[in-house]
């Protein structure tokens, strides 16, 4: 079995309010060091098998046709052996 982290994030031409919202309450909290933030989506998905070149490709694909909307956003991943 592997276990697949992904990463989804908006592309960096794409504007990110969230980010933004995120970054100002930082800065009144105190945590003025803060210069941007990004915000994404983390997702861990078990994948039954052995073979890892099949588990990478079911990963890309899931990737692409509903995790991220690849026009707006880009994403990475790790794959592990559990």
């Amino acid at each position: 079995m592997f276990v697949a982290k992904i990463h989804v994030l908006l592309k960096p031409t794409v504007n990110d309010p969230q980010g933004l919202t995120i970054a100002r309450a930082l800065d009144r909290l105190g945590f003025d060091a803060v210069d941007a933030v990004r915000a994404g989506k983390y997702f861990e998905v078990q994948i039954q098998g052995s073979d890892e070149l099949t588990a990478e490709r079911e990963v890309k694909a899931m990737c692409e046709k509903l995790l991220s909307n690849p026009v707006i956003e880009t994403f990475t991943y790790e794959l592990e052996l559990v």
